[in-house]
């Protein structure tokens, strides 16, 4: 099933976004359509849920599984270029929800497996959507899964400390969304020059148009806020233990996010769980270079792969 070539990919068909309503929220797709898909891969983003940070990803994903598997990713909702909910803000809850109504939604009438494909919160996300959507969700991948809080994290401390605060966040959001009405030349060059100094233009462009506006802000934060406050200190063992032949975690050397002590942990507790650190050098935001989103992509696509032929391979023939 698919391509193994570790080389450039290929990309034939591009991703294309659409705008839909799921639960009455307006909402951001990123998808590429498989003509005869044997698997569906719904990929959840991190924090911020901007689904073109993901577009090079999403595309290399589609090329090595051969066009053989539908690829759509989903946004959090008001993480977008446009205000669409006036302000409103949407817990880590809240968007849960939201990924679980669109499967009921939007999939109700898929009938090939659905594969979930999650990205730091979003590999938490995918889990508990795997655990209401057992009958459709038959694989989860956990990408520098932010999982549980780690109390330990000085950095995770100070940014649950700004999220908690609801007037440093007004001022982050502000000056933030101050920076983005800069003309467009000026913003992006501030960006190039500071956090985005290993990024691609195509990364820069997306963060520049859809993260630095006031509502997108303002919901980044306030989802990390819920996400400190709904996370607990150690995963649900008993469920990745129940379905540990269906799920996969990738770690990263240094993320904070997801730190090796937790990888540790996992293996000691799940130890038959296919888990696996990425050494090549790739940072948590992987997606926002192409060397990043290529390799994530290969490594995902060989998971995908593995466990399609281990588990449909025969009913194929």
């Amino acid at each position: 099933m698919g391509s193994e070539n570790l080389g450039l990919v290929q990309k034939s068909n591009s991703a294309s976004l659409r705008l839909i309503n799921v639960s009455g929220f307006k909402t951001d797709l990123l998808e590429i359509h498989s003509r005869n898909p044997r698997l569906h891969v719904l990929f959840v983003p991190g924090n911020p849920g901007v689904v073109s940070f993901y577009t090079e990803f999403l595309e290399s994903l589609y090329e090595l599984l051969g066009g053989t598997a539908s690829v759509t990713a989903i946004g959090h909702i008001s993480h977008s270029q446009k205000d669409w909910e006036s302000g409103r803000l949407f817990s880590l809850q809240e968007q849960i929800n939201h990924k679980i109504n669109f499967i009921e939604q939007e999939l109700r009438d898929v009938k090939v497996p659905i594969v979930l494909v999650g990205h730091s919160i979003g590999s938490y996300i995918s889990l508990e959507i795997f655990k209401r959507s057992q009958e459709k969700v038959v694989y989860c991948i956990g990408l520098y899964p932010f999982l549980a809080v780690d109390t330990a994290s000085s950095i995770q401390s100070s940014i649950r400390r700004i999220s908690a605060s609801s007037s440093l966040c007004a001022i982050l959001s502000s000056m933030g969304a101050f920076l983005g009405m800069l003309p467009s030349q000026i913003t992006r060059l501030i960006v190039k020059n500071s956090i985005g100094k290993s990024w691609s233009s195509s990364a820069i462009e997306v963060l520049c148009t859809h993260v630095l506006q006031y509502h997108t802000l303002r919901n980044i934060l306030f989802k990390a806020m819920t996400e400190f406050q709904k996370l607990p200190e150690k995963p649900d063992w008993e469920f990745i233990n129940k379905k540990k032949k269906q799920i996969a975690f990738m770690y990263g050397l240094d993320d904070h996010w997801g730190p090796l002590h937790l990888y540790e942990e996992i293996k000691k507790q799940v130890p038959d769980v296919a888990l696996e650190i990425e050494s090549k050098g790739h940072t948590h935001a992987f997606s926002c270079s192409e060397a990043g989103s290529t390799w994530v992509a290969q490594r995902v696509s060989s998971l995908i792969n593995n466990y399609y032929l281990f588990n449909y391979a025969k009913s194929d023939v």
